[in-house]
């Protein structure tokens, strides 16, 4: 069973230079750092992409990446729960 420290340990592997130390638990550092993926926030204002446009990027890092299949889902869905809380 794939449990939130693992999930949270793949989706570091798809960022190699990118720190994510945890603030509450493996979950919440999980959610915060994929809301500010698909908010663009390490990029300069007049710079972003809006959240669909980081959205199908980060969906096209996790298909292409070395994960294997149940990770690439579980993180493709978080993704996608995210997104939609942004978006509502």
């Amino acid at each position: 069973m794939m449990g939130e420290k693992e999930l949270l340990d793949a989706y570091r592997q798809l960022w190699i230079n990118r720190e994510l130390p945890i603030e509450i638990d493996e979950t919440e550092t999980l959610r915060a750092a994929i809301e500010k993926e698909l908010k663009d926030e390490m990029t300069h204002p007049r710079l972003r992409k809006s959240p669909y446009e980081k959205f199908h990027i980060s969906v096209k890092r996790i298909v292409s990446s070395t994960l294997n299949d149940d990770y690439k889902i579980k993180l493709i869905d978080s993704h996608i729960n995210v997104l939609e809380t942004l978006t509502k």
